[in-house]
């Protein structure tokens, strides 16, 4: 009653429930002469009282009552039989008679039903007892103002652009590659002008150890060579240390057995790059540069999206085309138990009238997309034109420092040739001889640097 009231309105209450304490469901009724207040939903005062109570199963059976009731409560004739009735046998019998009278006008009802399936020589007609129903549909979208299209553009550019990373990982490894190659190249250089060295540092050791034992050097020239001995010693196991590393990542990157010695190609520095115009360098780079061709598909990629942005202002066209076969036949009296087969084609057309009105902000937003790849890619450009300028200046100046490292190492050689001449004459001191061997030192490490 706190949720809704069961005054019914015409002073009649049918107030009803279910819980655990009813063990079976029942029904009591009361007729109150003069009334009482029930809030009922016309405001008028309850006269005729029903309570139902039923156990709280899955049954429902209450609801079963109830129902029952309200149709019998439909009839004025009915009610007021109930309120007049003299005593409780009254009160029931009224119940029974039109519960029997309610269930004859069931059974009415159903014999109608039967007659109406009935044939024409009054036979009921029989019901197929299986039917089946199988269908199959297909559509194709022919035109969705080019997003279609616009999506498989796409689809292949991103096939480029994987293809392109791959490239550049490629380039990556390559110069990875190239860049060790060269570096253990120069550090076998440097080995070997070291291993030179050192072999002509022993001679001049054992020369000065000569002279010393005729009273023409001191030990104290034999320890300074001693000591830039034991240094160039340790330069050279620095160096065949790096080129151990060097040869370690070689092999890794390549996928070779750990134990592989890499031999570098001895006449690389007869084949030195020849120096040609900047122009051929920018061109090369603008055909080959992985980057720069990725960013020219990033525009493109970004003008497909903007085309299928505005393909949602325009309606889209399908073709549909299906066949379907249903049985047996019930529409007819009597049944036909046989299927009936048909199918179907035509064209659709749909248009979504809020994209009108929607989409303004997608394709502003595409744009801006497409507007902004432009510029990175310009800004792209200008940056690998940059790289590519730094880089020529860079290698034309190799080529300097090549030419002048070159000279360099014919004056030392020269320098240490006339000084080793007068040191072994006795015409120049040791500290003369040791300035230069370090000269000539320094001027084929750097010649080799520089090559």
């Amino acid at each position: 009653e706190e949720e809704s009231t069961t005054g019914i309105g015409e002073g009649i209450a049918i107030p009803h429930g279910k819980c655990d304490a009813v063990k079976k469901p029942g029904l009591a009724a009361m007729v109150i002469k003069n009334g009482v207040d029930f809030d009922s939903l016309d405001g008028e005062p309850v006269t005729l009282l029903f309570l139902i109570a039923a156990p709280n199963t899955k049954d429902n059976v209450h609801l079963d009552v109830l129902s029952k009731l309200s149709v019998l409560m439909m009839d004025e004739n009915f009610s007021d039989s109930l309120r007049n009735a003299s005593s409780v046998e009254d009160f029931l019998s009224i119940i029974d008679k039109a519960d029997a009278e309610q269930a004859g006008i069931d059974e009415r009802l159903a014999a109608d039903s039967v007659e109406e399936a009935a044939d024409t020589n009054g036979e009921n007609a029989a019901m197929p007892h299986f039917g089946n129903n199988f269908a199959i549909e297909a559509s194709q979208v022919i035109y969705a103002g080019g997003a279609i299209t616009s999506r498989i553009a796409i689809a292949k550019l991103q096939q480029q652009l994987a293809e392109l990373d791959k490239e550049k990982n490629r380039q990556d490894i390559r110069f990875l590659l190239v860049g060790n190659y060269l570096e253990m190249y120069k550090l076998q250089n440097q080995a070997e002008v070291y291993r030179k060295n050192i072999e002509q540092t022993r001679k001049l050791v054992e020369d000065i150890n000569a002279k010393q034992s005729q009273g023409l050097a001191l030990k104290n020239d034999i320890t300074r060579y001693e000591l830039q001995l034991k240094s160039l010693e340790l330069a050279l196991t620095q160096i065949e240390n790096g080129i151990l590393i060097l040869n370690n990542q070689l092999v890794t990157v390549l996928g070779l057995p750990q134990e592989t010695v890499i031999n570098v190609d001895t006449t690389l520095l007869g084949r030195l790059p020849k120096l040609s115009e900047e122009a051929l360098w920018q061109e090369t780079a603008v055909l080959s540069s992985p980057v720069l061709q990725q960013m020219k598909l990033n525009i493109k990629q970004s003008e497909y999206n903007e085309r299928i942005a505005k393909a949602e202002r325009l309606p889209s066209i399908a073709l549909f085309a299906g066949d379907k076969l249903d049985g047996p036949i019930t529409i007819e009296v009597p049944p036909i138990n046989k299927n009936l087969n048909y199918w179907y084609i035509g064209v659709g057309v749909k248009f979504d009238i809020a994209s009108t009105f929607k989409s303004g902000k997608k394709i502003r937003l595409a744009r801006l997309s497409t507007q902004r790849a432009q510029e990175n890619d310009l800004l792209l450009q200008e940056n690998v034109r940059t790289e590519v300028k730094a880089a020529y200046i860079r290698f034309h100046e190799a080529f300097t420092i090549c030419d002048t490292q070159e000279k360099s190492l014919e004056l030392a050689a020269q320098n240490y040739s006339v000084v080793n001449n007068r040191y072994l004459n006795d015409l120049a001191l040791i500290t003369d001889m040791l300035d230069a061997s370090n000269s000539k030192l320094n001027a084929e490490l750097q010649l080799v640097n520089a090559q």
